[in-house]
């Protein structure tokens, strides 16, 4: 079983590899790389060269295959990076092992002002890194940004955080006793992370595992390489500056092997995974192979439910941004659009226009709204789904075509006219296509909000406070981020994030969040002389 399950999982990363190879190749002379032109040259401002390594455990280094990154805004290549060998996973884990030894030891409060300084060593390259993130990724320049003000507020909240977690004294039924819980961290948090948020989903985790007491070990998305060595970098030099062990914050680059080698790996306490429905269901079954922990965020299938008394001026804009924003690359992208029916016409009529004025271009142009897809396979994707919905008795209303420039550029796409059941429709494309249904009453639509297996995020747009709170009860949506008059995209740090389902169930920042990365205790402590035992039981 577990040997199929490894050989299934690196058969699927072996095709997902050959499909994107137009997009993350092998080779690349070294005088048509973007990083020697003097227009990147600001890619040196983060320490990166023609050649980089793409291993640190308090060591850099690098001796499994050499990759290329390559810019999905014109498919040139970027730089490279050298990947770690297996012996390198290996010698990386125990070094990590041996640096929680060490963090452990360090009072919560203590490690709170190492990751204050790590935000801080973020907020001083913020535009350049977000630079890269647009650079290599896709997203437009303030996306990337804002990526990476989400990992630095996550390190502000983290710090607060390191002062407050902890449980509570409960009362005993015995006298001369307590009874707490107590909280320690697991361990080694391995945290494996997407190509369309390099730098915020590796933020999320690392800043709370850190405080909680736990090290990591990073296996960022292949296809975003340059961005793990990036920010390992400003990490690293921050434990180095308080002579701390660099292993604290470990980073592996690679595949399907490394990622396969973490989550049968007995060593990593915790694996936290983000990708798609499918690899994360194989990641899951091989953690839970060796009942090892697991936290997933995984698919979506989100839906915005727009009710006749709706603000338009708010479903429009909203409408927009969840669905084209990251060109409908993000967990929480619109890509259902329910609309009652007095509404509908006039709905798709003004979201079509607002589609044909979104400013497409160089996600690096400040200007810019809507930057390229990620890689060629996606653009295929994008294409198969477009003729599948045609089939299937949809419309294009508006984009549905490759626009003719350099890169990875598709139209923004609205479909209507789809049965709400049809199999595109419950299927997650992860491209910028918005399929447009039609409902008649409340009972309707919240059923076809619940029917995907997804449960990510879902919104409403309503006056009615009646309806509101029926959307938020328990017979409405049964997804993890649950909205009402705002886009399906756009979580703020301080609330869990996750979802629900086929969406795996994990949460990662804000809330509670933190318990994912300890583990509890019950303690009952007798400082008494007699010993009673509980329930009143006799045993003498």
């Amino acid at each position: 079983m577990q040997r199929t399950l490894t050989v299934t999982v690196i058969r699927h990363f072996a095709l997902r590899k050959k499909l994107c190879s137009l997009n993350f190749r092998p080779a690349a002379a070294m005088s048509t790389l973007l990083i020697n032109q003097p227009k990147y040259s600001w890619l040196k401002e983060l320490g990166l060269n023609e050649e980089n390594d793409g291993v640190y455990n308090g060591t850099w280094g690098g001796k499994g295959e050499v990759i290329t990154s390559y810019c999905p805004a014109n498919n040139e290549p970027i730089a490279r990076v050298r990947q770690a060998s297996m012996a390198e996973y290996e010698e990386t884990v125990q070094k990590a092992r041996e640096a929680w030894k060490v963090w452990a030891d360090i009072p919560a409060p203590k490690r709170g002002e190492i990751v204050r300084q790590i935000g801080d060593a973020l907020r001083r390259k913020i535009k350049v890194l977000g630079s890269l993130v647009s650079l290599e990724m896709g997203k437009i320049y303030v996306e990337g940004v804002g990526e990476v003000q989400e990992y630095v507020d996550v390190c502000d909240y983290a710090v607060g955080l390191s002062r407050m977690i902890g449980g509570p004294v409960l009362p005993s039924e015995r006298p001369g006793h307590a009874l707490i819980e107590q909280w320690n961290p697991v361990g080694l948090v391995g945290i494996i992370t997407a190509f369309n948020f390099p730098v915020a989903v590796y933020g999320w985790n690392n800043a709370i595992a850190l405080i909680c007491g736990n090290v990591c070990l990073w296996k960022g998305a292949p296809t975003t390489p340059l961005t793990s060595v990036a920010v390992t970098k400003i990490v690293a030099e921050v434990l180095e500056a308080n002579n701390l062990p660099g292993a604290i914050c470990s980073m592996t680059c690679g595949g399907a092997d490394i990622g396969t080698a973490m989550a049968k790996d007995e060593r990593v306490d915790l694996v936290s995974f983000t990708g798609s429905t499918h690899v994360g269901k194989l990641v899951s079954l091989m953690v839970q192979e060796r009942f090892g922990r697991q936290l997933l965020e995984l698919g979506g299938n989100n839906a915005i439910v727009v009710f006749e008394d709706a603000d338009l001026n708010l479903v429009v804009p909203s409408a927009v941004f969840a669905a084209v924003g990251t060109a409908g690359q993000r967990c929480t992208t619109t890509r259902r659009l329910m609309l009652h029916e007095s509404i509908h016409d006039e709905v798709v009529q003004r979201i079509a226009k607002a589609y044909k004025q979104v400013r497409i271009g160089d996600p690096w142009d400040p200007n810019t709204l809507y930057g390229p897809l990620h890689t060629k396979q996606a653009v295929e994707q994008y294409l198969a789904a477009i003729e599948q919905a045609k089939q299937q008795g949809g419309t294009v209303v508006c984009g549905g075509k490759v626009m003719d420039r350099p890169g990875n550029y598709v139209e923004p796409t609205i479909i209507t006219g789809l049965a709400h059941n049809a199999p595109i429709v419950h299927t997650e494309t992860f491209v910028p296509i918005l399929y447009v249904l039609k409902f008649k009453t409340e009972e309707e639509a919240f059923a076809w909000n619940n029917e995907v297996k997804q449960g990510l995020s879902s919104s409403i747009f309503t006056k009615d406070m009646g309806r509101v709170f029926r959307w938020l009860g328990p017979k409405g949506s049964d997804c993890g981020i649950v909205n009402v008059n705002i886009p399906t995209s756009g979580a703020e740090i301080g609330g869990a994030f996750g979802g629900e389902k086929h969406t795996g169930g994990g949460r990662e920042s804000g809330s509670d969040s933190w318990k994912q990365y300890m583990r509890r205790s019950t303690c009952t402590i007798n400082y008494s002389k007699d010993l009673p035992l509980a329930q009143g039981i006799k045993f003498e």
